[in-house]
């Protein structure tokens, strides 16, 4: 069943256009975004909140049209991105209070297992952690509200192997609850460990939608992993 729907959408920039992307979110898998930089990854999930207004096209969560229920919406999804844009001088503990008052269902005994499981010092501002550390946090005010979809833009980058391997667990444990996941990463690695299925952008376009499975059987060639199947499309479109 898809949770989540897009329909031709589309969006124009002087030197870049999304063109008619089409693809669904499997409810309780997680499908890997890939697509090299420039693609249309950060375009097509912006316009996925509403951070972008799509010129047109059709965006759904839950049976729901984003226009009409942008709202409603957002209070059952989470979004967690390798950058953090929190104020750098307000403490964990103070940036929390603000954000848990959007959220009629903030699960305060989730986020205090989050705040344990990532090593965060409510105590600390974002301009005293460490990268792999302000990951973190992005992850955790996702995570804290009972969100049934999760919206993840390379969540992993600056991310240390062991950090890695921890998120990618709980990825799949949150799978297991039944939360839906879109993961863009680089790490292609990490998609072949964690991913059900895969979407593939190049320059606009949406060029698979499939499982992961399928994408391997049939645009991969003998024993390729993901990343050399990435690879080697990405030249034959140049």
């Amino acid at each position: 069943m898809s949770i989540v729907e897009l329909k031709d959408v589309c969006k124009s920039y002087p030197t870049f256009k999304l063109s008619d992307v089409t693809f669904s979110l499997e409810e309780g898998k997680i499908t890997g975004f890939i697509g090299r930089n420039g693609a249309g990854k950060t375009t097509t999930i912006k316009s996925m909140l509403n951070l972008v207004h799509a010129d047109s096209g059709e965006i759904s969560f839950f049976g729901l049209p984003l226009e009409e229920h942008e709202s409603e919406i957002k209070k059952r999804i989470g979004y967690s991105t390798g950058t953090v844009s929190w104020y750098p001088r307000k403490t964990i503990r103070e940036i929390v209070e603000v954000t848990k008052l959007f959220y009629a269902n903030w699960d305060e005994e989730s986020y205090r297992k989050y705040m344990e499981l990532f090593g965060l010092d409510e105590s600390k501002k974002p301009i005293e952690l460490s990268e792999g550390m302000k990951v973190k946090f992005n992850l955790l005010l996702a995570l804290s509200h009972r969100a049934e979809v999760l919206i993840l833009d390379e969540p992993t980058s600056g991310l240390d192997p062991f950090s890695r391997d921890e998120l990618l667990e709980l990825f799949r444990t949150l799978k297991d609850h039944g939360v839906t996941m879109l993961f863009s990463t680089h790490i292609t690695s990490d998609l072949e460990r964690s991913a059900d299925n895969i979407v593939y952008i190049s320059h606009g376009e949406i060029k698979a939608d499939c499982s992961k499975e399928s994408f391997i059987r049939n645009l991969g060639q003998p024993k390729e992993t993901l990343e050399e199947i990435f690879l080697r499309l990405e030249k034959e479109v140049r």
